[in-house]
């Protein structure tokens, strides 16, 4: 008889079990699976109530996916969540602080009428952009500059929402030097501007929930063709992280379902200017060894 796994005991062990147990659940699993890794704060605090209201599941949904990642029940599992959250000493997690902003919104509209719009939205985007610095660690910044530096062309693709971020990136490493292709998918050649890409290159994609298809198609050209990727997405069960180099995890601030791209595009920013500094740094000291000798 073979012997149960052991449950997790970090968060970080809870994440790597559920993303290499995804494919083996049942769908009804696997929507748990996701809200656990996409809202792993609300998992650690609420009550399974509370959490099967949020998430779309049955309570005993949370109980039989707890049980089928090794844990004896949906508390255990809550525990560890919570001993990370208390870890990392945050106040509060990014999904309860949005929900007590959002709480606020009615209240400040009714009081400045369309006016008070702007403090929504920049309100927000500060939220966004404080979970953006809690969430990308300085080495998964330093991975992402490695790998777009080491690159010899970049391919750049995000369609619909995530076109603006992929536009800017585009258009700011050609700024900086970098050999870039962007795939915009004008007239249809999204696939025709992926054939050219090879071992050697780097695709950089960009989308959130519901993933553009184009832009899924250009990753599993990418990977099928030996490339590497840099996915910047919404989550780890995302179909733009499997492949994937390195997944930059980026979670937009939302209001009155309007959602914003301001930390897309601050991240954006961040990996250009730190590619511009690595490169100005690595030249400055080829410049210093040239004197010398």
């Amino acid at each position: 008889m073979s012997e149960s796994p052991s449950p997790p005991r970090t968060a970080s062990q809870l994440r790597d079990v559920i993303l290499e147990r995804y494919d083996g659940l049942s769908k009804r699993l696997q929507h748990v699976a996701r809200f656990v890794l996409d809202h792993p704060d609300d998992v650690a605090l609420e009550t399974l109530t509370v959490i099967a209201e949020r998430s779309g599941a049955q309570p005993s949904a949370m109980v039989r996916f707890a049980k089928a990642i090794g844990f004896s029940g949906a508390s255990p599992m809550q525990r560890v969540l919570r001993d990370n959250l208390l870890t990392s000493q945050s106040a509060l997690g990014y999904g309860e602080r949005v929900r007590q902003f959002s709480a606020s919104l009615d209240a400040k509209t009714a009081e400045g009428g369309v006016g008070a719009l702007l403090a929504e939205f920049s309100e927000g985007d500060i939220l966004a952009l404080q979970n953006l610095r809690q969430t990308i660690s300085d080495e998964e910044l330093g991975r992402a500059v490695s790998l777009i530096n080491k690159a010899g062309a970049l391919y750049i693709v995000g369609m619909r929402r995530a076109f603006p971020v992929a536009s800017y990136l585009a258009y700011s490493f050609l700024r900086v030097g970098k050999r870039t292709v962007f795939v915009d998918n004008v007239g249809g050649l999204g696939a025709h501007e992926m054939r050219t890409i090879a071992p050697g290159d780097l695709l950089i994609a960009i989308s959130y929930q519901p993933y553009a298809a184009e832009t899924v198609e250009a990753v599993e050209a990418a990977v099928e063709a030996g490339a590497k990727v840099l996915s910047i997405t919404d989550s780890l069960i995302s179909p733009l992280a499997k492949g994937a180099a390195q997944v930059l995890l980026v979670r937009e601030s939302q209001v009155r379902a309007f959602r914003s791209l301001s930390a897309s595009i601050c991240l954006a920013q961040t990996l250009v200017i730190g590619v511009a500094y690595e490169q100005e740094r690595t030249d400055s000291g080829g410049r210093k060894r040239a004197k010398k000798a």
